[in-house]
């Protein structure tokens, strides 16, 4: 009697819970700052030059949101620290104000860093690894540095796939020993893809105004693909990427993810420029801009013939109906869309021995320039430490570092062959031939499929995505939402020649502003 009475009771006191939240349990709970959500670079700064908001105000607002959607509620764990200085930096801005002084183009914007960017300052440069937690970097990288010149507020760090997911290759994307495992803000359960995990979960979630990650292959477009955002994958040498954790010299680029077209935009022009630390920029002398928002042109898309690829459909009935949307989309707002085939050249061993030849080089490198007291100084002491530590091995192994290790320098055949090989592959016989040959502006794919769920046992499950050929090619793509499959967001993307980014940027505006399919995620449990 006394455990029905007390069930009873139980049951009772649920019921007006509901009915005091409202009685609607479906409802998503209201979260600190909604006047945040959806805000863009533009809206920012009208706010500031009316005095509707101090930065200050702006910058707690956004920490009350991690703390209330990352730190708790949902939990997105998306977020690895936040700059301690973060609120110091909003008052010199908002004393910047007060005395008149040049704000800078993004002055005032909230930014979060992917976490294998160095920021001279009280946050660590970790690359998701326990063996870089006190990695505090002596200087800037010219990403951080740009972006605090151009007025930007480094907010903090995100989350990432471990050293960009090239650890395992049965790694769960958006896991990492320093910060977990994140999730996607659309439906917890479902995977947030990477490597720049949080950096997507975070701009999703209204967390940042914007966020930089970084691709080698996939990790913005992918993470912007999952999380419903607007992701730029520039020219590899249009931003600098000194002071990078490495993986490729031919293949990373850091890169712009926000929720429009426009603040992506408003972000490049802050981000370009020729860097005598990084010579892959040498390339961009007289190729880039420093402002790309004359590209933001609703119609930019009449006039342009776009090559869909019709190899990169197929692995999805629902994504393709999606696309074929947005083709009779882009037909009504004037452009002709061509259905192309691009056969898949047979380099996919030869890509993944040039990364594996590449990341030795590049983070032998960078770990021998760190503090003898981290005591990790090549990649032996990185696997080594894996193997001690009492987290870093409990779902994936280190099989890529393993295989890299064994590698020779970039003097061996093996190299320059695969990697001559695999150029040829993806720009003069790839993304060059194909514009030429079908007289085009750019190409057209699905970005990806939908989440998979989250499988810190088995690793990922990616059923596709077109990420591949702009990424070895070292050329651009630009992806933006194209719509959902039951609460699920899918992108689409426009890839081009090198240095075409103001091209794309037109055309991806054009076709945003004609569908407006970003929406805000809800946090759902599971679907």
């Amino acid at each position: 009697m006394l455990k029905f009475r007390l069930t009873r009771l139980m049951i009772f006191s649920v019921f007006l819970y509901s009915c005091s939240a409202g009685g609607d349990r479906s409802t998503t709970p209201s979260y600190p700052a909604k006047y945040l959500e959806e805000l863009t670079i533009a809206q920012l700064e009208k706010g500031y030059a009316e005095g509707k908001w101090t930065v200050k105000k702006i910058v707690s607002d956004y920490i009350s949101r991690i703390e209330a959607l990352d730190r708790s509620g949902p939990m997105l764990n998306s977020v690895i620290i936040i700059n301690p200085d973060a609120l110091k930096i909003a008052d010199s801005l908002d004393n910047a104000i007060a005395s008149g002084k040049n704000k800078g183009s993004l002055f005032g914007v909230p930014v979060l860093l992917k976490d294998n960017i160095d920021t001279h300052d009280k946050m660590p440069n970790t690359a998701g690894s326990r063996a870089l937690a006190k990695n505090f970097p002596s200087n800037d990288s010219p990403v951080a540095r740009k972006l605090r010149e151009a007025g930007a507020v480094i907010l903090g760090k995100t989350n990432l796939s471990e050293w960009a997911n090239f650890r395992s290759s049965s790694s769960s994307s958006g896991w990492s020993g320093v910060g977990r495992q994140t999730k996607n803000p659309y439906v917890l359960d479902r995977n947030p893809c990477g490597s720049s995990s949080g950096s997507g979960a975070a701009v999703s979630a209204n967390l940042c105004m914007m966020a930089i990650g970084t691709e080698t292959d996939g990790s913005i477009v992918c993470p912007s693909n999952n999380n419903g955002i607007v992701g730029l994958k520039p020219t590899v040498g249009l931003i600098s990427r000194a002071g990078i954790i490495p993986i490729s010299f031919n293949q990373d680029t850091p890169g712009p993810m926000g929720r429009t077209v426009s603040d992506i935009a408003a972000a490049l022009g802050c981000l370009t420029g020729v860097d005598s630390a990084d010579a892959r920029t040498l390339a961009s002398a007289g190729n880039f801009l420093k402002d790309y928002t004359s590209s933001l042109q609703p119609d930019g898309l009449k006039g342009k013939r776009l090559g869909l690829i019709k190899n990169e459909m197929g692995y999805s009935a629902k994504v393709d109906s999606l696309i074929m949307n947005a083709i009779y989309t882009m037909r009504k707002a004037g452009a002709e869309i061509v259905i192309i085939d691009c056969p898949k050249a047979n380099i996919g061993e030869d890509s993944y021995n040039v990364l594996l030849y590449e990341f030795r080089e590049g983070i032998n490198k960078y770990l021998a320039s760190l503090p003898a007291i981290l005591k990790i100084k090549n990649l032996k002491d990185l696997i080594e430490f894996n193997r001690k530590d009492s987290i870093e091995l409990d779902y994936f192994d280190q099989k890529i570092f393993e295989q890299a290790y064994l590698k020779g320098d970039l003097k061996s055949k093996e190299y320059i062959n695969a990697l001559k090989k695999i150029r040829k592959a993806t720009q003069e016989d790839g993304i060059d031939k194909y514009i030429r040959d079908y007289k085009l502006d750019c190409l057209l794919e699905p970005t990806g499929s939908p989440a998979w769920k989250t499988d810190l046992l088995l690793g990922d499950h990616f059923v596709g995505g077109s990420s591949s050929l702009a990424a070895i090619a070292g050329y651009p793509s630009l992806t933006v939402p194209a719509g959902f499959v039951n609460s699920l967001p899918v992108g689409i993307s426009f890839t081009g020649k090198a240095w075409s980014e103001p091209l794309l940027i037109r055309i991806a505006y054009s076709f945003e502003q004609a569908t407006k399919n970003r929406k805000a995620p809800e946090f759902k449990p599971t679907d």
